[in-house]
């Protein structure tokens, strides 16, 4: 472990040393590079620095158990500073842990109406809103890709892109079925319904991680179906796009601009293929692996919303809050950090890496 962070206090000061060279600034993605990966070694290079200052200060205090005089001190000294160690130790532990490569990604996020028809339309929709809400907090830039709506305002199905840092190492816990059980907003009769809906959360591919052949795509332009009024679309502005070789449909009709819709519409498409490739290197290097918490598994049942109890209950740790009307505000936070904390554990039981 030693020497592992050696060779990280090395490369923080390397750079550091590119960073301050003024060429490097002419190079827009390779800053953007250097300056994650320098975010990412200064905790853990932090942490070793202040561990060998607290080992220096337990030998200092070792070689005074000695002296009468000091004795007494150099006891209390001692007790704090193993204390301190043990602490500085576990934290270590954990951050070396591997990291998700695709923690700094910004994220397309899917969600489709599930079992229970409009009413599951209804719940998607609540979830969209959740979703925008925690983007909010968070700082980051939510664009909707494409939003498919049931005539009482559900969402059947939608796709956007969600900007910004940390999105995915953050929304990747979402991925599964969200089941809400409430009375519905389309019955008067006053009985507690369960529906779902599911969600998707891709990492975003780059183009270069994920080329695609022009010739395996169909292209077709068409006109964005909308609520009608003045804003509906004159042009043949929609976008749908067929990668042929998988079949894979993406639509894109959010904006007017034929233009944008297309290059929208890639974004999907590439972080589908994306997550395709992904999906499959992970089936074949672990077959007979559980899944953990996180493992992002489209067919779990994620998380339940009770509204008549007020409660949301996390089936993947156990945990049940009773602030059903704050996390559809976007309070995710609470349930992102605990599931964060139950995968870091997980981790190290496994033997970390």
């Amino acid at each position: 472990m030693q020497e592992k962070l050696k060779e990280l206090a090395v490369r923080r000061e390397a750079l550091e040393a590119e960073l301050s060279d003024p060429a490097v600034y002419g190079d827009a993605p390779r800053l953007r590079d250097l300056q994650r990966e320098l975010k990412e070694l200064t905790p853990i290079t932090e942490a070793w620095q202040a561990w060998a200052d607290a080992e220096r200060r337990r030998t200092e205090a070792e070689s005074l158990l000695h002296d009468p005089d000091f004795r007494e001190l150099a006891q209390e000294e001692l007790a704090a500073v193993r204390a301190e160690l043990d602490t500085l130790q576990e934290q270590i532990r954990v951050l070396l842990l591997p990291k998700d490569p695709n923690d700094h990604r910004n994220v397309i996020l899917e969600l489709r109406s599930g079992v229970g028809g409009e009413e599951g339309a209804l719940f998607a929709g609540t979830l969209l809103r959740m979703y925008t809400m925690y983007a909010q907090r968070q700082g980051w830039k939510l664009d909707i890709v494409n939003l498919n709506e049931t005539e009482l305002g559900g969402v059947k199905e939608c796709s956007v892109l969600v900007e910004g840092e940390g999105a995915y190492s953050r929304l990747k816990y979402e991925s599964g079925v969200h089941r809400v059980q409430r009375v519905p907003e389309t019955e008067s009769g006053g009985r507690i319904h369960t529906s779902a809906a599911t969600v998707a959360v891709l990492p975003e591919a780059g183009d270069v991680e994920c080329e695609i052949d022009p010739k395996d795509l169909q292209i077709d332009t068409y006109r964005s179906s909308g609520a009608g009024g003045q804003h509906v679309n004159k042009t043949e502005s929609a976008i749908r796009i067929t990668h042929l070789p998988t079949g894979l449909v993406v639509e894109c009709q959010d904006e007017r601009s034929q233009y944008k819709n297309k290059d929208k519409a890639m974004k999907v498409l590439r972080s589908r293929l994306y997550e395709m490739e992904r999906e499959k290197q992970a089936a074949a290097a672990a077959s007979e692996r559980k899944s953990q918490v996180g493992s992002g598994d489209r067919s779990e049942r994620v998380r339940t919303y009770n509204f008549p109890q007020g409660r949301v209950t996390d089936h993947r740790i156990g945990l049940t809050l009773y602030k059903l009307d704050a996390i559809l505000d976007g309070a995710l936070d609470e349930i992102v950090d605990a599931l964060a904390t139950a995968e870091q554990a997980e981790k190290l039981k496994g033997g970390g890496g």
